[in-house]
């Protein structure tokens, strides 16, 4: 397994965790990755020029997660972060939990 690149949290990162933290209802944790390096190998990085800041795995526990399904918090989370999506965030590999569900899980 390729070991991530030394880096520092760019822009893109810092927006993300900042919309995270501040328009989720009730988070509690937010977890961001930069998963950028694991991709720059692909065809579609390589035409557009790919960047560091393009694709990230992101774990959110908020309470407001409680009641909805899957899809209505990845919903939830690509709504905070269309921005950052068409400003060239090309992925995000989500874990979507409740405060009760990660706390069962543990």
């Amino acid at each position: 397994m390729a070991s991530p690149p030394p880096q520092q949290i760019g822009p893109i990162e810092t927006s993300m965790r900042t919309k995270l933290t501040t328009q989720l209802p009730l988070p509690n944790e937010v977890h961001i990755s930069n998963d950028s390096f694991k991709h720059r190998h692909h065809r579609a990085m390589v035409e557009s020029g790919g960047g560091p800041e393009t694709h990230f795995s992101v774990e959110v526990i908020s309470d407001g997660f409680q009641g909805k399904t899957t899809m209505q918090r990845h919903r939830m989370v690509y709504a905070i972060l269309s921005d950052e999506m068409a400003q060239g965030l090309h992925s995000l590999t989500l874990k979507t939990k409740s405060l009760n569900e990660h706390n069962s899980s543990s």
